[in-house]
């Protein structure tokens, strides 16, 4: 455990990808098995201890310390699993002096805990080790690293570290299982690379790069509309259906509707999205979206309020036959082809966009504002379907934001880095009657610097306080750039941004000249 604990908190203090790959790498290289595999299945949320939740851990602390002073210390770090392991006390009786506990030794009992037994080998088990190690311990119990990698940067450190290629760690992940000890086998050259034939598993998406100043030949590239969704990939092999994310999670559960539809042999890449408010009607916005992301349980009723499809956009597989080699045009006849043996009412196909030249793409693009439209994608038409981003292939051509002058009400603390500053701010715009009610929360868009500068404006024009939220004077214009806006029953104001970042700290704006939520109304789409 004290190599794990180690490894997290030099992950923690470390800002570079590639000194954050050299230190899971070691790590993997000199930790012996199982224990790597079980700090991979961690690094990567593969890891389940269903025993331990976040408030079987508050109650364990609040019975050793003044609770008070836990919600308080709470509030100033920022971060549940760091204040209990900073807090916990020493025990009363010294444990028998015994072997430190090993990373694999934890999973297995954890694991196997009901939920009654819990408590107490966990508290025994905090009792042996020393703050970071708690921390640790913690952090791999409620399986909320956030260490600032992602699941994709940790196979990299993997492949890098025993010379193999991170897509083709990819392609057998999913059929593997923690703790991987086939796949170290094959790292470390005792076997062969792991064989996963009639398991749908997940390959890596092909990925497209911002066009900025570039135009380009439409003689070349098609173009498509990027739709305002998320991206899937949807793999039918072995009688089963998966449907994954672009980080690659398996998020089949969440749309058991459309893993039922999927039956046919295959990999596609596709935009899942939801039906608008009409039965039967065009793709919803992101807002509608939203209502179906997340939930591992889907009720009856959101189905029917919220039924999702996908808009694809290309195949992998046709069958059992791997066609990513192939031209973007030839696989987009395939795809056509391949469509039309599937339910119609859960997938579709994303459309190619009807222009000759790129000014009239470029003037198609600057008048498209429906509501599940986030920009347009142009694909080299003799492109294959490449892992990663690779110049040259596909770019991503993002419609331009919306802006507008908003008030910064409400500020609270950041966590890991951020913890010690203000860093998610909500802002409000105005009603007819002069007041405030607000229209979304932004916690990026800005420097360093002006980062520095808004935790001080808080601290300095807080007038009221809730717990780890501070509420300002209302005296400062933020200048908001976001993606779209739609209507919202969830919000006071009636109104959801999309993707809302801080684009400018308006000083220069006196606050009645911020924007209206009838202004802001007129951007709906």
């Amino acid at each position: 455990m004290r190599a794990f604990a180690d490894l997290l908190d030099r992950l923690i203090y470390t800002r570079s990808r590639n000194a954050k790959l050299r230190l899971i790498g070691d790590y993997l290289r000199v930790t012996p098995d199982p224990d790597r595999g079980w700090a991979m299945a961690a690094l990567t949320g593969a890891l389940d201890l269903p025993a331990v939740k976040p408030a079987l851990l508050r109650a364990m602390i609040e019975s050793r310390v003044d609770p008070v002073l836990y919600g308080m210390s709470r509030d100033f770090v920022g971060d549940s699993a760091e204040t209990i392991a900073l807090l916990w006390p020493e025990p009363a009786v010294p444990p028998p002096e015994s072997a430190p506990l090993t990373l694999s030794q934890i999973v297995s009992t954890l694991g196997a805990l009901s939920r009654s037994d819990a408590p107490a080998v966990l508290a025994a088990m905090l009792d042996r080790l020393e703050a970071d190690e708690r921390y640790a311990l913690l952090k791999l119990a409620t399986g909320a690293l956030r260490v600032g990698i992602s699941a994709r940067l940790a196979k990299t450190a993997l492949a890098q570290a025993f010379g193999l290629d991170v897509d083709a760690v990819e392609e057998v992940w999913h059929g593997l299982h923690p703790p991987y000890a086939v796949l170290f086998d094959w790292a470390e050259g005792r076997a062969e690379q792991p064989r996963v034939e009639d398991v749908p598993v997940f390959r890596p998406f092909m990925l497209a790069h911002p066009l900025e100043e570039t135009q380009v030949s439409l003689a070349d590239y098609a173009a498509e509309w990027k739709w305002d969704g998320i991206r899937v990939q949807l793999v039918h092999a072995g009688g089963e259906t998966r449907l994954y994310s672009r980080a690659g999670d398996d998020i089949t559960r969440s749309f058991p509707e459309v893993a039922a539809a999927f039956a046919t042999p295959g990999v596609l890449d596709g935009e899942l999205l939801v039906r608008g408010e009409v039965q039967g009607g065009e793709a919803g916005s992101f807002n509608a979206l939203q209502q179906r992301l997340g939930r591992k349980v889907v009720s009856a009723k959101t189905l029917a309020a919220f039924p999702a499809f996908v808009r694809l956009y290309d195949i992998l597989f046709d069958g059992t036959e791997d066609v990513r080699e192939q031209p973007w045009h030839a696989r987009r006849a395939r795809l056509e082809g391949f469509v039309l043996g599937l339910d119609a009412e859960r997938f579709d196909i994303s459309a190619v966009i009807d222009a000759v030249e790129f000014a009239a793409l470029e003037e198609i693009r600057a008048g498209a504002r429906d509501a599940a439209i986030e920009g347009v994608m142009l694909k080299r038409r003799d492109s294959p379907y490449v892992a990663g981003r690779r110049v040259g292939l596909w770019y991503k051509w993002k419609r331009d934001p919306l802006t507008a002058d908003c008030v910064l009400m409400y500020a609270q603390r950041g966590s890991g880095k951020r913890s010690s500053f203000y860093s998610d701010f909500t802002f409000g715009a105005w009603t007819e009657t002069g007041e405030l009610l607000p229209v979304g929360k932004a916690y990026f868009g800005f420097t360093d610097e002006e980062l520095k500068w808004l935790d001080r404006h808080v601290r300095t024009h807080t007038v009221n306080r809730f717990g780890p939220v501070r509420e300002t004077d209302k005296s400062l214009v933020l200048e908001v750039a976001f993606d779209s806006i739609h209507e919202s029953k969830r919000h006071k104001s009636g109104l959801a941004m999309r993707f809302p970042r801080i684009a400018r700290i308006r000083t220069d704006k006196p606050v009645a000249e911020a924007d209206t939520i009838a202004g802001l109304r007129r951007m709906v789409t």
